[in-house]
């Protein structure tokens, strides 16, 4: 099998006990991507388009995107809208990693371009599991692009 670089992650997401959560999970399943946490919609677009506070940062573009749909200043299908409408960012799988069931808020999700679709577990242990499935599919399976911004 060919050396595949570790890609770093993007979180976005509001809720505290979540980011925890989701922490803990990256820990325990031993996933060693660097794992970077913005706490609303905005923040997440200016890290992505190294804008507003990130301007200066040399953080590398996010391989793979975790997005919550409700967060302050801008939801996550804003969010989601604005990195599919972008020449170079566009190509970033975004994952839809999020408390809602809704119908609509699926459908919403991958007509706007998103990869997948997850319903956040309710609890750590079941939590760990969806990571460990994730882990197996980003890992071994699927392919993902190189995005320099």
């Amino acid at each position: 099998m060919e050396n595949l670089k570790p890609i770093n992650i993007l979180l976005m997401e509001d809720n505290e006990d979540d980011i925890l959560i989701i922490q803990r999970a990256f820990k325990k399943t031993k996933v060693t991507n660097e794992l970077y946490i913005v706490r609303n919609g905005q923040d997440g677009l200016d890290f992505i388009l190294h804008e507003g506070i990130y301007s200066q940062d040399k953080h590398s573009t996010p391989g793979l995107i975790l997005l919550d749909i409700n967060m302050p200043l801008m939801n996550g299908f804003q969010v989601l809208e604005k990195i599919k409408a972008h020449p170079i960012y566009k190509a970033i799988p975004v994952i839809m990693l999020t408390v809602s069931e809704r119908d609509e808020d699926i459908i919403k999700s991958y007509q706007g371009g998103a990869t997948s679709y997850i319903t956040k577990p309710m609890n750590f242990e079941d939590f760990v599991k969806v990571l460990e499935q994730f882990e197996i599919y980003w890992s071994l399976v699927s392919k993902i692009p190189e995005v320099r911004g």
